[in-house]
């Protein structure tokens, strides 16, 4: 998979990584740990800085970086789940771009160019729902390795992830949490201890936000008369609206599916987004608050002043566009919305 080009200072880095190939300006690198003379020690060790670290080498342990002779900044372009595909990225590299590079006369304009080919490749490869996301670049590398960890039907779609802890018992596994349209899932590897948790939206019996002695605020699921607990999320809230709101669809699509082919952010699983949830939670507020039909969608929101003739002065409140309604509701409670 080619990578946004990200500078790598290898001067002050850890021994990490092995060289297998290299020329005058692209180094072949295998993740130490992996491969050939893989495991021990060495392994578990970095296994667990990957996983914890949100790492694509835990996934991808073959990587490509660029550089040129008079620099010891090195640039990360690729990076491969087997041997055969980093492979593939490194003859690409030869027969497209080695030769062109020695008509440059700086190091500058090769990294230039070679920065550009880069990015040109991943926007070709980004023109499907990529675009949709707020970081199209961190988000390959996560559907990256959920799609490793997981092994999920290949239409299964990503919606976000998050960072957080699983509690098995009393002892809090530090790992990643993925919510995809049909499942909740959980990876965490730690010292050669490997979690992975995989739920059916359609199996949880309860989704609720808790707090106790040990656990000061996190998330319990029930799926199966088992209790899951998620706890150290930076955006528990956020999180937790996701959640219930991806659960929520699961139930009405298996009830109700000519109303979801009415919602354009829902009728097609292959293209729902966080983004896209989050829209169509304001739409529905803006509805019920508003008493709109369910086909308004909140388009605009701008914060403005109303003057109210009955009182004789200005409200300050929110002005709300939708397809067909242009409405107003006031800062303070109820005092006026139009």
């Amino acid at each position: 998979m080619w990578l946004k080009p990200e500078e790598i200072l290898l001067k002050n880095a850890f021994k990490l990584w092995v060289t297998e190939k290299d020329n005058e300006y692209f180094v072949l690198q295998r993740r130490r740990g992996y491969g050939e003379g893989g495991g021990g020690l060495t392994g578990l060790l970095v296994g667990t800085l990957d996983t914890v670290l949100d790492s694509t080498s835990k996934v991808a342990p073959y990587r490509i970086l660029h550089y040129t002779p008079d620099s010891q900044v090195y640039w990360s372009i690729a990076c491969g789940v087997t041997r055969e595909e980093i492979i593939q990225h490194w003859d690409w590299l030869q027969q497209n771009i080695m030769r062109t590079l020695s008509v440059f006369d700086s190091s500058e304009d090769i990294t230039s160019f070679v920065q550009g080919k880069i990015r040109g490749l991943i926007a070709e490869e980004g023109k499907s729902s990529l675009v949709l996301e707020d970081d199209p670049e961190k988000f390959r590398e996560a559907l990256l390795r959920f799609e490793k960890w997981f092994e999920l039907p290949p239409q299964e779609k990503l919606v976000t992830y998050y960072s957080c802890s699983y509690w098995r018992g009393k002892v809090p596994c530090q790992g990643w949490l993925y919510l995809s349209t049909n499942f909740l899932c959980f990876y965490s590897y730690l010292l050669g201890s490997e979690v992975k948790l995989v739920i059916s939206w359609d199996e949880i019996w309860r989704l609720e936000k808790t707090s106790n002695v040990i656990l000061t605020e996190s998330i319990h699921v029930l799926a199966h008369g088992e209790d899951h607990y998620f706890s150290m999320l930076l955006h528990l809230s956020e999180t937790f609206v996701i959640m219930e709101q991806l659960a929520d669809y699961a139930i009405k699509r298996l009830f109700d599916k000519e109303a979801f082919q009415r919602v354009p952010a829902l009728s097609d699983p292959l293209q729902i987004t966080k983004r896209g949830l989050e829209a169509h939670t304001k739409s529905e507020q803006f509805q019920t608050f508003f008493r709109l039909p369910k086909e308004e969608n909140l388009l605009e929101v701008h914060e403005c002043y109303l003057w109210v003739p009955f009182s004789n002065h200005n409200t300050l409140g929110k002005i709300c566009l939708s397809e067909n309604y242009l409405c107003f509701a006031s800062q303070v409670g109820s005092q006026c919305h139009v």
